[in-house]
């Protein structure tokens, strides 16, 4: 490992903080780091840094950082020392931030499953880094974001995947049947780092901030013990500056996609362009294509790239039918994932109460709710609905699992006495067992919303 990086290791002294210690207002007692002592008259953020390491400003990213806590970096400090750490040490890392000469550490490398396979690489920096980088976000993305196009979803403030796919439905109700599902291949490994910086020049003019902006896109990849240098091309996911950087590289192809007349819709690399032919749908493609790979310096993936109907691509986990009125449909592949996480957290064998499972069951059924109950067909939630509470059924039969046991529970839920017994001695498996009328009385949906079971709805507005 580089010299400069042992030696900021060594001026990690943050052992002593407790990992779940509140966070505070830090910069109490440092001086406001625009102030100078010189000429009391000097404006409160004379350059971008300034206005980055404003106390307000710093604050706000540690609360941030803090609540969203994730996984250490390379340093491996966790994100609950970072508030004793810049306790003591933001003095020393401001300095640098104004001087310009702040060095992010490298990022460590993970892969995480993707949910359609395969794997994605994440860059994980450490917490400090984080904290800079979103502390540079919240000036940024407040001087950017009003700039880029109004069809642009993804990773903006007051703008959601939800809002994006209702924008596709409206295309599609206007008339525009045919989509080209555009895939970047591996887009945030293929970015070019000098458009992408010359893209941040036109914006801001302080040298610092270029500098540091560089500095995190070189700051390289630690992987199996060893740091591999950039190569000049990716923006590495994993950290808060990453989505908005992507948002200005592919700020461009917005851009002239509108100048074409087009209607489309893109959130991060996830691209949709609407027209209202599958031949009209070619010509942009073809030629769409061509001003990815030669202007942005891209790969558009041929596999995975395709002109269809909105009903046979699905985008942000969402299909869109056509008609008159075009409703919005979970995916698929989106139930599909659904029931397998389902069936891996009520797994007879699993040996847990049915307390446990509810206690597992309910953020999964809470979180996927909250996206795909956007939807526009409350029968597909009803029907995954029923088929949760089968599983809990089957799952509260089997560990039941005696006649006699079996006749007491249901007793004690209100079924008469001759009816329990002669359902306890059934030989069904609790699979069937799960569909008797009796077992549904017993166990009924009441039942089940008393022990918290989340119930998935169509979302009010959606």
């Amino acid at each position: 490992m580089g010299s400069k990086w042992q030696e900021k290791q060594h001026e990690l002294p943050f052992s002593d903080a407790g990992e779940g210690e509140a966070h505070n207002h830090f910069t109490k007692d440092v001086a406001d780091p625009t102030a100078d002592p010189g000429d009391e008259r000097r404006p409160p953020t004379a350059g971008l840094m300034e206005e980055i390491c404003t106390e307000e400003n710093i604050n706000e990213a540690l609360k941030r950082v803090v609540r969203n806590k994730g996984a250490p970096g390379v340093d491996g400090m966790p994100v609950g020392r970072l508030t004793a750490y810049l306790r003591r040490r933001w003095t020393t890392h401001r300095d640098q931030l104004l001087s310009g000469t702040y060095q992010p550490f490298p990022v460590r490398r993970v892969e995480i499953p993707k949910p359609s396979g395969g794997k994605r690489e994440l860059g994980i920096p450490t917490a400090l880094d984080r904290f800079v980088q979103q502390a540079t976000l919240q000036v940024l993305q407040r001087r950017w974001d009003a700039s880029f196009s109004e069809r642009s979803y993804g990773f903006r403030p007051g703008r959601s995947a939800a809002q994006a796919v209702r924008q596709a439905q409206h295309y599609v109700g206007e008339g525009y049947t045919y989509v080209v599902d555009l895939d970047l291949e591996r887009f945030f490994d293929r970015v070019n780092q000098d458009k992408l910086m010359a893209m941040v020049a036109k914006r801001e003019q302080d040298k610092r901030l270029l500098k540091l902006i560089r500095a995190f896109l070189n700051a390289g990849v630690l992987e199996d013990g060893l740091t591999r240098a950039s190569t000049g091309e990716g923006v590495p996911q994993g950290g808060p500056l990453s989505p908005l950087l992507s948002n200005l590289y592919l700020d461009t192809l917005d851009r002239e996609l509108e100048r074409r007349g087009h209607r489309f819709v893109r959130y991060a690399d996830d691209v949709n362009i609407y027209v209202r032919s599958e031949r009209a749908g070619q010509r942009v493609l073809e030629s769409v294509t061509s001003f990815v790979e030669k202007k942005l310096k891209l790969r558009v993936n041929s596999a995975k790239t395709a002109v269809d109907k909105p009903a046979k691509r699905k985008f942000l986990g969402f299909t869109v039918s056509a008609g008159k009125k075009p409703k919005r449909h979970i995916s698929p592949a989106a139930k599909k994932r659904f029931r397998r996480r389902v069936k891996e957290l009520t797994r007879r064998t699993r040996g847990k109460s049915l307390r446990q499972v509810v206690d597992e069951l309910t953020p999964f059924l809470r979180g996927w709710g909250g996206y795909y109950g956007h939807c526009d067909t409350p029968t597909v939630l009803a029907a995954l609905n029923g088929w949760v509470r089968r599983r809990l059924r089957s799952l509260l039969w089997q560990q039941w699992r005696t006649p006699r046991r079996r006749a007491e529970a249901l007793r004690h839920l209100g079924i008469r006495k001759q009816e329990a017994r002669d359902i306890a001695s059934s030989s069904k498996g609790p699979w069937r067992m799960s569909l008797c009328p009796t077992l549904n009385n017993a166990l009924s949906n009441s039942f089940f919303d008393a022990a918290g079971v989340h119930r998935l709805t169509v979302l009010e507005g959606a």
